[in-house]
C-alpha cells in the first residue's frame, strides 16, 4: 500500500489584539481621510497590540487555537516555523520565544523572514519536513507587530498595516487526497528598496540622525510594488495550479494576503474567478503582513465557508521582493 508523502493542514488558530483603530480616528493623527483609505486601500479599521504584548505572546495565542483545533498538545509537535518581519528582538528568533511558551521540547524553531509571503513560505517548508519524513507535526506561525515599525507621520504606509497573527499545524496526509497539494516561491530584489526597513542593519546601524528620519520604520514606494503585485500573484497562483494538474475553475476558495483590495481585484479578473470566491477581511484588519494569510483562513474555516476536500488557493506578495502560492485541499 503506497502512503501519501504530503502534508495537510490539521487545525488553524487565529489571533487580533482588541484595539481598533478606525480611520476616523487615523484622520487626527496624520493628513489623510477616510474617504481617501477606503477608496484606494478597501481598508477601514486595523487592529493594534497592547502596551507589553509581543509578537510571540500573539503567536502563542494563535498556536494554541490551532493546536487545540487539531487535537495536539505542544509536545506532539516537532518543528516551529514562525513567518514575521518584527519579531519580539532582533535575536533571537521570535519562534524560539514561541516554543518557550508553549512548554514544547527542545524541537528545531526558526523565522522565516519573507514579509508578507512569510506565512506561505514558511508553510512549504514544512510540507517538505513532512514530505521527507523527518517531522510529523509543524506547527506554521504568521505573526506581525508592524503598529510599532511604523512612521505615524507618513500616510502612505502608516495606514496600510495592522497587528495579528495566524497559525496552522501540519500532519502527514491520510491518503484522501486531501493535503497540500503544491507550492511555489519567488524572490527578485530588483526592487527591495522600494519596501523595506533601511535602517538598523549591518549596512545602516542605527544613529540619532537616522531614527530622527525613522530610518528603523517601513519606507515604502507604493506604485512599485502596485505594478508588480498584480502580474506576481497570478502567475504565481498560476504555476501552482498547473503543478497541481488544475485549473482556477477548480478552486472552491481563494485566500490571498489581505494587501489591498485593488489588488485583490484585478487578481480575481485575471484568473476569471468572482470576488465572491476570495476570503477577505482586509475592511477589518488592514494588511497584517504575514499574519494576513492564516488570519483569513481561520476565519473561513470557523465559520464554515471553508470545509473538508474543498479546494483553496493562497497567495502573497511583499518585501524581497518575495511572492508566493499554495493549492490545499482541505
Amino acid at each position: 500500500m503506497l502512503v501519501d508523502p504530503k502534508s495537510r493542514i490539521l487545525g488553524t488558530g487565529a489571533y487580533v489584539p482588541e484595539r481598533i483603530l478606525s480611520n476616523s480616528e487615523l484622520e487626527s493623527i496624520v493628513d489623510t481621510s477616510d474617504e481617501w483609505i477606503t477608496e484606494r486601500t478597501g481598508i477601514k479599521e486595523r487592529r493594534v497590540a497592547a502596551e507589553g504584548e509581543a509578537a510571540s505572546d500573539m503567536a502563542v495565542a494563535a498556536a494554541r487555537r490551532a493546536l487545540e483545533a487539531a487535537g495536539l498538545e505542544p509536545g506532539d509537535l516537532d518543528m516551529i516555523i514562525v513567518g514575521t518581519i518584527s519579531a519580539d528582538m532582533p535575536l533571537p528568533a521570535c519562534a524560539a520565544f514561541v516554543q518557550q511558551k508553549l512548554g514544547c521540547r527542545s524541537i528545531p524553531s526558526f523565522d522565516v523572514a519573507a514579509a508578507c509571503a512569510g506565512f506561505v513560505y514558511a508553510l512549504s517548508i514544512g510540507d517538505q519536513f513532512i514530505r521527507s519524513g523527518s517531522c510529523k507535526h509543524v506547527l506554521v506561525i504568521g505573526v506581525e507587530l508592524l503598529s510599532r515599525v511604523l512612521n505615524f507621520k507618513d500616510r502612505t504606509t502608516c495606514v496600510l498595516f495592522g497587528d495579528g497573527a495566524g497559525a496552522a499545524v501540519l500532519g502527514p496526509a491520510g491518503g484522501d487526497g486531501r493535503g497540500v497539494l503544491s507550492t511555489r516561491l519567488y524572490t527578485d530584489a530588483t526592487l527591495a528598496e522600494s519596501l523595506c526597513i533601511p535602517g538598523g542593519g549591518s549596512r545602516e546601524p542605527l544613529t540619532r540622525e537616522s531614527l530622527e528620519l525613522a530610518r528603523d520604520k517601513v519606507h515604502m514606494i507604493g506604485g512599485d510594488i502596485f505594478k508588480v503585485a498584480v502580474k506576481n500573484l497570478t502567475s504565481a497562483s498560476r504555476s501552482a495550479l498547473a503543478d497541481a494538474g488544475l485549473e482556477a475553475k477548480d478552486v472552491d476558495w481563494v485566500v490571498p494576503h489581505q494587501a489591498n483590495l485593488r489588488i485583490i481585484s484585478q487578481v480575481a479578473q485575471r484568473l476569471e474567478l468572482p470576488l465572491s470566491q476570495f476570503v477577505l477581511n482586509i475592511e477589518r484588519y488592514g494588511n497584517t503582513s504575514s499574519a494576513s494569510i492564516p488570519i483569513a483562513l481561520d476565519e473561513a474555516v470557523r465559520d464554515g465557508r471553508i470545509t473538508s476536500g474543498q479546494t483553496v488557493l493562497m497567495c502573497a506578495l511583499g518585501a524581497g521582493i518575495s511572492w508566493a502560492s499554495a493549492l490545499v485541499r482541505m
